[in-house]
């Protein structure tokens, strides 16, 4: 069945459009929905649309010279160096251009002491897995996949998952072991969730390693999908009713579907990162989908319901209004769901 079939009207020439405000949608849905090859010349002049206009520009237009966002680190929220490289791949953003090479030089830099991985501090207590993921996510949207050092930032990810080669926080004196903060134990552990496993940590992991070509992933990082899948699936995705310590429901904001996607996941990410590991049209995803579909408007639009504006260095769209991003994720998911 055409997956356009499950929508109540075709919202794609919306996301085609010409649209000087996000012009990251026209790119993506030309890549991702209409399937255009990478040296289109209609891909490249939208690619060269989401640098002259957009969140792009007014994001780099606040970068330091030396290449980093306020100060070379996390902080602060949503507008230093980590995120503003996060929100500029999710943005469409060119990464051969040289102020964006610059900033991920910058942050290699910054997380060098790291025992691989990207940290928020820049040392191992820092290590946390949804920085990482999105982190490393974002530097291969970026083009930096075949770079050494994302490479160990991936291996490091990998083996946080599985654990092998890191023993436990409670042996100290092994020279690389889990630690109380951050990942504290394999399989998406973490200080931040009450030392139980993280979903919107795991998702986050799952979501880099999705970007890892099927025929580049080492055997370790497929064990790594392959413990995360099982984690996504342990429970009905729709529900998102993982561990969470205290809490006696899970966080609302699952079910607030939104863009740029920061720390905070929802259940359209669950669906995104499992359709795009290849299980789109598995039977464990029908409660998710349905949810997806559901949200849809009579026009084949999705709302945006989670926002940052405000916070980040420029507002996307309106809360509670028709969303392009949140329209371009739900039909990815869904070209990827129904034949």
């Amino acid at each position: 069945m055409n997956w356009k079939i499950s929508l109540n009207d075709d919202p794609l020439p919306w996301l085609l459009e010409n649209d000087p405000v996000n012009p990251g949608v026209r790119y993506f849905a030309l890549r991702d929905l209409v399937g255009l090859p990478a040296d289109a010349p209609e891909l490249a002049a939208a690619r060269q649309a989401v640098m002259a206009s957009g969140p792009v520009p007014v994001i780099l237009s606040q970068q330091h010279p030396d290449g980093y966002w306020i100060k070379p680190a996390y902080l602060p929220k949503y507008r230093g160096t980590m995120w503003s490289i996060t929100f500029l791949a999710q943005f469409g953003a060119d990464g051969g251009d040289p102020r964006i090479r610059k900033a991920c030089d910058q942050l290699f830099a910054f997380s060098a002491a790291a025992q691989g991985g990207l940290s928020i501090d820049g040392r191992n207590s820092g290590l946390i897995h949804c920085l990482q993921g999105n982190l490393c996510a974002a530097l291969i949207a970026l083009g930096f996949l075949g770079d050494e050092r994302l490479g160990r930032a991936l291996e490091w990810l990998a083996r946080s998952i599985t654990g092998e080669g890191i023993a436990p926080r409670t042996e100290r004196t092994a020279p690389v072991h889990y630690l109380s903060s951050g990942n504290s134990a394999p399989g998406f552990e973490c200080s931040a969730n009450y030392h139980t496993p993280c979903a919107w940590g795991a998702v986050k992991a799952m979501l880099a390693l999705s970007k890892v070509p099927a025929g580049q992933r080492s055997p370790l990082v497929e064990r790594a999908i392959s413990r995360g899948v099982e984690f996504l699936f342990s429970v009905d995705p729709a529900s998102a009713d993982y561990p969470r310590g205290p809490a006696a429901k899970p966080n609302r904001s699952w079910f607030k579907f939104g863009y740029p996607i920061a720390y905070v996941t929802d259940v359209l990410q669950i669906l995104e990162v499992l359709a795009d590991l290849g299980y789109g049209a598995d039977p464990r995803l029908a409660n998710g989908i349905d949810l997806l579909l559901s949200k849809q408007d009579g026009q084949g639009r999705w709302p945006m319901e989670y926002s940052y504006n405000g916070k980040t260095w420029i507002d996307v769209e309106e809360k509670g209004q028709p969303s392009k991003w949140v329209t371009l994720r739900a039909l990815r998911v869904l070209s990827r769901a129904i034949a």
